[in-house]
């Protein structure tokens, strides 16, 4: 946490003018895949838009950095935790960010931003909808696939947005846009730090539930065949133009090598493991080991996939 003065006393006005909105000191390593790190000085856990209105209010009277947590599945957080204010949509009932309604005559399913991508895929194709079975194999929200471009299987978010909502907490924006103000690249878009996804609506066509099912299947054999359970964020490292990173990593003789409680997996040299009640701070010197190792043998500075937040120096090219 900050020693910042300045920072602590925003931080407890910040935490006063949002009343029972806001928690003190909240744990964010549970609410990530990877399971370890430290808390947030303030945590907001959202349920309306009215709620995000409250945020956006408070914050802009006492501006403190911002945190936009989604299902945490490529979110890494200090052992120190993070000086401000984690903000994430509540992801059950009676949220009004967990919706989903499909229309087939009109070819698009909209979803809140809450909404886990896996589930969004099955309800999809529950609702006769096709074209987003490749979203099954994605473990974040809607909204936390919108900030980074999320994609896996032959597609990404960009390949199937139609329009989506957006409020910005550290500004008075907000507004709905299409794929042109989305601006995407690989694992990223330009939605920034402040800035919360509401909802999202995504082109598909009608078409058999059965064969969306079957599809579904193999994606997830599929990753089970391939890639590691347990406590990680997926992968790691972006793919460098031409190659891949998990190769990259492999040739370097890295699968294996263990930093305290953090080590790269044996299955898939492009995922990092957390033990079990693990640090954080661990996962991230054995990513800095790793990437310097591959450029020191390749010239290749590989990019972190990861968002690292909460650490010293903190680097971090993409994030969702």
């Amino acid at each position: 946490m900050s020693a910042d003065p300045t920072m602590s006393t925003r931080l407890n006005s910040l935490a006063r003018a949002l009343g029972a909105l806001a928690e003190r000191d909240v744990a964010l390593g549970p609410l990530t895949t990877y399971r370890v790190g430290g808390p947030a000085a303030v945590f907001v856990e959202a349920r309306t838009v009215a709620d995000l209105v409250g945020v956006g209010e408070a914050l802009r009277r006492e501006p403190v950095p911002v945190l936009v947590v989604g299902k945490g599945s490529n979110l890494l957080v200090a052992d120190a935790g993070f000086a401000g204010l984690a903000v994430r949509l509540a992801p059950s009932e009676p949220s009004e960010f967990v919706s989903f309604s499909a229309r087939l005559g009109a070819g698009v399913v909209r979803a809140g931003a809450a909404l886990g991508l896996p589930v969004l895929a099955r309800r999809a194709v529950e609702a006769g909808a096709r074209g987003l079975e490749w979203a099954v194999g994605v473990p974040g929200s809607v909204g936390g696939a919108l900030r980074m471009n999320a994609g896996g299987h032959g597609s990404d978010i960009a390949a199937c947005l139609l329009r989506y909502g957006w409020m910005d907490l550290s500004s008075d924006d907000a507004g709905e846009d299409g794929v042109e103000r989305f601006n995407p690249s690989y694992r990223s878009s330009s939605i920034g730090p402040s800035v919360v996804a509401l909802w999202a609506e995504f082109a598909v066509r009608e078409g058999s539930v059965e064969e969306g099912k079957a599809e579904i299947a193999d994606i997830v054999r599929w990753r089970r065949a391939n890639q590691p359970g347990g406590s990680n964020a997926g992968s790691i490292f972006t793919n460098p133009a031409g190659s891949s990173a998990g190769e990259m990593v492999d040739v370097a003789g890295l699968k294996g090598l263990r930093i305290g409680s953090a080590e790269v997996s044996e299955k898939h040299a492009n995922f990092i493991q957390a033990d079990e009640g693990g640090s954080a701070d661990d996962v991230r010197r054995l990513i800095e080991r790793v990437r310097q190792v591959v450029e020191d043998s390749t010239g290749v500075r590989l990019a972190t996939e990861v968002r690292m937040v909460g650490f010293d120096n903190e680097e971090s090219e993409v994030g969702a």
